[in-house]
């Protein structure tokens, strides 16, 4: 199953469920207000999407980004960070949580290329311990945010399109980039793919490996910058069950959850489809259990399908 196949199967998803939602739901979808609210709400699962692709590919895991998005929103808007921001600058704020994201995401990356630890395990730690974190902080509170000039610049809509979207569109860009015409990008896919191959031809498998983990949980701090400005507070429960969805784009779009392929711009569409079905079913008035059914059949059948053609590429090559 060739790329490009792959991927105009999942734009014609798209196109269908767009087709849907025009049908069902009249101009109240089709409105530039509807597909800026579809795009906006994207934008958290989008960015962190990107840093999973990689992640994936190199035949990784990382269940704790959700939480780890929780824990920097927590941090990112603490009364001590709000009151270093007002008398250094707004840019605090962000820089917290990007901080956050990417001291978790290097812890993960230690565990997993160091300690030797499952993917699976380390980051399900990992999991549980951020989302821990973040309720001591909090106190279980919800803490808002009040220093405007954050909100000037992440609130901000140039030319008509929300800041946080435009965020999203270059970290997709960015991560495009960097797996597709890197060498960093090159060296991903390959220790996906053979890593004791690609430890023979001089790649640093456990560097690459804590650099990986480091990108998740740098683009989860990403993600927590803009649920503040979408929500305009921290919260311990941000990113609750957030890694499902990552994990499902990521997967949907056509990366190997075995590692050795990797496309960001199928984990676009994979996000866009997910973020277009919610929307028709919230349109829609229905109930939300049936969304999930829904959700877990998409699963399962992009999961079948990599499966039946991984089978059919291995028979070709044979």
């Amino acid at each position: 199953m060739g790329p490009a196949l792959r991927m105009g199967g999942l734009v014609l998803a798209l196109v269908l469920l767009v087709v849907v939602g025009v049908a069902t739901a009249g101009e109240r979808f089709w409105s530039t207000g509807n597909l800026i609210t579809v795009l906006s709400l994207a934008a958290v699962t989008g960015v962190v999407s990107i840093g999973m692709t990689f992640v994936i590919t190199s035949g990784g895991i990382d269940l704790s980004v959700g939480a780890v998005v929780g824990l920097a929103s927590v941090w990112a808007s603490t009364l001590s960070t709000q009151y270093a921001a007002e008398d250094f600058g707004w840019w605090v704020i962000p820089l917290t949580a990007l901080a956050v994201g990417l001291v978790a995401g290097l812890i993960n990356g230690l565990l997993v290329a160091y300690g030797k630890m499952p993917a699976f395990m380390a980051t399900l730690a990992m999991l549980a311990a951020a989302r821990g974190l973040a309720e001591i902080i909090a106190g279980r509170r919800t803490q808002i945010v009040t220093v405007e000039p954050f909100f000037d610049v992440f609130q901000s809509r140039p030319l008509g399109v929300p800041a946080i979207v435009w965020i999203f569109v270059v970290v997709a860009a960015a991560g495009w980039f960097l797996l597709n015409r890197t060498t960093f990008g090159r060296r991903t896919v390959a220790v996906g793919g053979n890593p004791e191959a690609s430890r023979l031809a001089g790649i640093k498998i456990k560097r690459h490996t804590l650099y990986l983990y480091g990108l998740a949980g740098l683009t989860a701090g990403i993600g927590a910058v803009i649920l503040l400005a979408r929500t305009t507070a921290g919260s311990s429960t941000h990113g609750t069950l957030l890694e499902l969805d990552v994990i499902a784009a990521v997967v949907v779009g056509g990366t190997l959850l075995a590692g050795g392929r990797g496309t960001i711009t199928g984990t676009v569409l994979g996000v866009l489809i997910f973020s277009t079905l919610t929307n028709v079913f919230v349109l829609n008035n229905l109930d939300s259990s049936v969304q999930a059914i829904a959700k877990g059949a998409i699963i399962v059948g992009a999961v079948l399908l990599q499966q039946w053609f991984a089978a059919r590429e291995r028979v070709t090559a044979t």
